[in-house]
């Protein structure tokens, strides 16, 4: 089994920042993509931003230059931090992984989401 536990939401007045973390833990054996998405009350969940495990990183146009990602390989963990928030960043924030476990399947797993309120 894999788990991913998010932490670092929270209520930000616009253009302020935050931290999100994302640590993976279980039965990996490696970890391939790690991603951020979002959801926003009656939207679909979006991409944020994905990096590669070689550090290639892509991100939504809505976010470019303000959101960065990072991932420490050697933690399995992942990070996103956020500047210059804005009202419409408002969303619950979830962590993806595409990971390979030690019995060598690869499959996809999600955080449990974690709120991002961007309001004054």
């Amino acid at each position: 089994q894999v788990q991913l536990v998010e932490s670092g939401g929270g209520l930000v007045q616009p253009g302020g920042s935050l931290r999100l973390s994302c640590a993976a833990s279980g039965s990996i054996f490696s970890i391939n993509a790690m991603g951020w998405y979002r959801q926003a009350p009656g939207k679909q969940r979006e991409l944020v931003a994905l990096i590669t495990n070689s550090g290639d990183t892509n991100y939504a146009d809505s976010v470019k230059g303000r959101f960065t990602i990072s991932r420490d390989n050697a933690k399995n963990t992942q990070y996103l931090q956020m500047n210059s928030l804005k009202p419409e960043d408002t969303a619950v924030y979830y962590c993806n992984a595409r990971v390979r476990t030690i019995t060598f399947r690869t499959s996809d797993y999600w955080g449990q989401g974690t709120q991002v309120t961007v309001s004054s």
